[in-house]
């Protein structure tokens, strides 16, 4: 049988035999609704209040400024729809994930004026550019913590005391980042903050936004009280259970130093590929990373390709965000921190699991160069390339 190796844990994780384990009777004897007043429901009103605290104990914030979503994408949604009014003023960055770029896209249609900052070639924000965007009106910045294709981390404690002084409100899209890296809301600065459940081994379909105290937003959708107003609909009661246990195993496996034992592995893979690989890079390694996550380039191929061809060798990757894949563009990310079209066509994540093992680096390490090479070998350009090097020398 074909060995698979999974490094694609950017876009999700898998459950977690101890995930499953605490969800599983919840869908079957413990099944109550929590807004019941019976045993049922109080029995999954007690669950629910558990993974609330649970998760607000990874976010460093009350249970009470938690409201369970139904993943990343909505959290951002909530953030961005809930903040902002007509006439309001957003600024946000030309490198967030298509949850809060396409939302941001869509209120600027509805009546709110939106700025999308640029990026430095590392992919990181200037804070000084966030300072000369500021309006009168700036009701909301929006930036993301880390890149989910690049890894790199934005400078969101600065940018959290630049909202403070101007009196703003400030979300990140901290997604790519739980479980990954310490988080505490009142150290950042934060009064929103969006993670999701599948990247860090909980459920798809479950996620949070983190709403400090006495700050208002409007639902996106209407019904019963649920969330305390903030989110209604009956919750997602496996899934949320599932959620809670994910962040316990999350806060420990950071006090454990998960993070940088899967950094070591990271690096190590990183390295070795690119001392087998002529003409390949990383992107974004002059700024902090996430440690589970590089984006590598390898020049005079098609990404897609070579994601193709390593599927083909049981490795899995990605050639960028989950959401845009299959898209004819390169990637936003990408561009945005002006890497040529081809070069960004010719770019891969990898990103790693706290399942990943040093054998799947060894695997990654022996399977990529050969996969490149191969692919080289049938590129007509390549081979042109490789002419007009012969003859220059």
């Amino acid at each position: 049988m074909m060995r698979r190796v999974y490094m694609d844990a950017n876009a999700t994780t898998p459950l977690l035999p101890e995930v499953f384990e605490a969800m599983h009777p919840y869908f079957t004897e413990r099944f109550g609704n929590a807004s019941s007043v019976h045993s049922f429901g109080q029995q999954a009103r007690g669950a629910v209040e558990q993974a609330r605290m649970s998760v607000a104990a990874l976010l460093h914030c009350r249970p009470a400024e938690i409201v369970f979503t139904s993943g990343g994408t909505e959290s951002d949604n909530l953030a961005l729809f809930g903040a902002t009014r007509p006439g309001d003023h957003l600024i946000t960055t030309s490198i967030e994930h298509h949850a809060v770029l396409h939302a941001a896209e869509h209120l600027a249609h509805c009546g709110r004026e939106v700025t999308f900052l640029p990026v430095n070639a590392e992919g990181v924000v200037d804070p000084d550019d966030l300072r000369r965007a500021l309006r009168p009106n700036t009701r909301l910045i929006s930036v993301m913590m880390a890149n989910n294709e690049t890894g790199a981390i934005q400078p969101i404690e600065e940018i959290g005391a630049i909202a403070a002084e101007a009196g703003v409100q400030f979300h990140t899209d901290a997604v790519q980042t739980a479980a990954k890296l310490p988080l505490d809301v009142e150290k950042i600065g934060c009064h929103l903050m969006s993670i999701s459940g599948h990247k860090m081994h909980a459920p798809q379909g479950t996620g949070v936004l983190f709403v400090r105290k006495d700050t208002k937003i409007e639902p996106l959708f209407y019904g019963g009280t649920h969330e305390r107003q903030r989110r209604a609909g009956t919750e997602n009661l496996a899934g949320i259970v599932a959620l809670g246990k994910a962040a316990e195993i999350a806060r420990k496996g950071i006090e454990e130093g998960a993070p940088q034992q899967i950094a070591i592995l990271r690096d190590r893979m990183e390295h070795e590929i690119l001392a087998r690989v002529c003409e390949a890079g990383a992107h974004s390694t002059r700024a902090p990373r996430v440690p589970n996550t590089t984006n590598l380039w390898f020049d005079h191929l098609e990404g897609e390709a070579l994601v193709i061809s390593l599927d083909l060798k049981g490795l899995a990757v990605s050639g960028g965000s989950a959401c845009a894949s299959g898209a004819s563009e390169p990637s936003h990310v990408l561009t945005a921190m002006h890497v040529s079209i081809a070069r960004a066509r010719a770019s891969l994540r990898f990103s790693l699991s706290k399942l990943t093992t040093a054998e799947d680096v060894d695997f990654a390490i022996e399977v990529v160069p050969q996969a490149v090479a191969k692919l080289r070998e049938l590129s007509p350009s390549y081979r042109k390339h490789q002419e007009s090097m012969s003859l220059s020398s």
